[in-house]
C-alpha cells in the first residue's frame, strides 16, 4: 500500500433478500465435529492428594489408575515419572480426544531443590515440539496438539499457608501454562476453616504477583467479564472427588461416606467440585485451549525463533565478516534447515541452550536440531 493511499472503510449494506451466508456456523460446526477436539489437562501436586480421583470424578470415567492404598496394608504408590494417558470419549455426538498427563509428587524428597523443572520442561518441550511440526517445509494438515492446555495445581489442605514450594512452584508454571488450583480433599475442613484457608491463598497470590486463569482481556464482553470474575472469586476450588457411588435418599451419587454422614461431591453445600466441573468443561474449555496457544505458546514461539535468527546471523557474521549483505539476511526456510545443533545455539540471554527433545517428538524432523528449549 502506497503512503498517501485511502483505506475504504466498509459500509453496511442492507440485504433485500434471504442470502444465507449466516449458516457458516452451521458449516463451522460440521467439520469441527467431524474432526474432534482435543484437550490436554496436566495434574500438580504432593502425593496422596487424590489428583487422579478427581481427574476421574471430573469425566464421570475410571481415566487414571488411582494410586491410592486399597487396603490399610498395602504400600503407598506413587507416580515416579510424568505419565501421559490418552482417551477418546464422546458425549452426544462430540468427540474429545483428552491427554491426562500425571506428574511426580513434588516436594516428596529429601531434597526438593529444581523438584519443578521436569514439569516446566515438559511443558514447554511440548510447545517445543509443536513448532518444529509448524515450520516443517510438508506439515501435517492438522497438527496434533500435545501442548498442555490445564494445569490443576492440588494445594494441600493445611488450612494455614501456602508452602514456600507451592509458591515457588505456581510462579514457576502460571508463566508457562493456564494454571487453575484447587484445594485438594476440603472435606477435612470446616467451613470457617476453608474460607480462611481460601483468603490466606489469594493474599499470598497478589502479594507475589502470581497470575492465574482466567485472566482479565478487553476482548471479553460484560458477561465474560461478570463470569471471569465470578470464577476468581471461586478460586482456589475447595473439591472433594471420588469415583465410587453412595446412596443419597434412594438414589447413587457420587460421594464419601464417613461416620458423621454422606459427603456428596456434586452438593454446593458440601464443596465446590460442581463449580470445577462447570468451569473446566461446560465454559471455559475453548478459551483454555486459545488462551495456551494466543498467549502461552505464542510467548514461547516468539522467544525461540528470536534466538534462531540471532544465532544465524551470528554464525553468518562469523562466517561471512566481509559480506554485509549475507550479515543481514532475514531468516528464510533454507537457513532454518541448515543451522547449528542446539548446544550451540545462544539464547537472547547470552547463554548456551540445549533441548532436550519429548519422546514422541518426530526425529527425523529437519528442525529437530534447530529450535532450542529455552530456561
Amino acid at each position: 500500500m502506497s503512503p498517501g493511499s485511502i483505506v475504504a472503510m466498509p459500509v453496511a449494506t442492507s440485504l433485500e433478500g434471504y442470502v444465507g451466508f449466516d449458516t457458516i456456523t452451521q458449516q463451522i460446526e460440521k467439520k469441527l465435529l467431524k474432526r474432534g477436539f482435543h484437550f490436554n489437562v496436566m495434574v500438580v501436586g504432593q502425593s496422596g492428594l487424590g489428583k487422579s480421583t478427581l481427574v476421574n470424578t471430573i469425566f464421570a470415567s475410571h481415566l487414571i489408575e488411582s494410586k491410592a492404598r486399597l487396603e490399610a496394608d498395602e504400600p503407598h504408590r506413587q507416580t515416579t515419572e510424568i505419565e501421559t494417558v490418552s482417551h477418546l470419549i464422546e458425549e452426544n455426538g462430540v468427540h474429545l480426544r483428552l491427554n491426562i498427563v500425571d506428574t511426580p509428587g513434588y516436594g516428596d524428597q529429601v531434597n526438593n531443590e529444581n523438584c519443578w523443572e521436569p514439569i516446566i520442561k515438559y511443558i514447554k518441550d511440548q510447545h517445543s515440539a509443536y513448532l518444529r511440526k509448524e515450520l516443517t517445509a510438508t506439515r501435517d494438515r492438522y497438527i496434533q496438539d500435545s501442548r498442555i492446555h490445564c494445569c490443576l495445581f492440588f494445594i494441600s489442605p493445611t488450612g494455614h499457608a501456602l508452602k514456600p514450594i507451592d509458591i515457588v512452584v505456581l510462579k514457576k508454571l502460571s508463566e508457562v501454562v493456564n494454571v487453575v488450583p484447587v484445594i485438594a480433599k476440603s472435606d477435612s475442613l470446616t467451613i470457617e476453616e476453608r474460607q480462611s484457608f481460601k483468603q490466606t491463598i489469594k493474599a499470598e497470590l497478589t502479594f507475589h504477583n502470581i497470575k492465574l486463569y482466567p485472566y482479565e482481556s478487553d476482548e471479553d464482553d460484560e458477561q465474560e467479564q461478570a463470569l471471569n470474575e465470578s470464577i476468581r472469586e471461586l478460586l482456589p476450588f475447595a473439591i472433594v472427588g471420588s469415583e465410587r457411588n453412595v446412596v443419597i435418599d434412594g438414589r447413587p451419587v457420587r460421594g464419601r461416606k464417613n461416620r458423621y454422614g454422606v459427603i456428596n461431591v456434586e452438593n454446593e453445600e458440601h464443596c465446590e467440585f460442581i463449580h470445577l466441573r462447570n468451569f473446566l468443561t461446560r465454559t471455559h474449555l475453548q478459551d483454555l485451549i486459545e488462551t495456551t496457544a494466543q498467549i502461552h505458546y505464542e510467548a514461547f514461539r516468539a522467544k525461540q525463533l528470536l534466538a534462531i535468527k540471532e544465532s544465524t546471523h551470528s554464525n553468518m557474521n562469523q562466517t561471512s565478516s566481509g559480506s554485509t549483505s549475507q550479515s543481514t539476511m532475514p531468516l528464510s526456510p533454507n537457513t532454518i534447515n541448515t543451522m547449528p545443533s542446539p548446544n550451540s545455539l545462544t539464547s537472547p540471554s547470552g547463554t548456551s541452550q540445549a533441548m532436550n527433545p519429548s519422546p514422541t517428538m518426530e526425529s527425523s524432523s529437519p528442525l529437530n536440531k534447530s529450535v532450542p528449549t529455552l530456561a
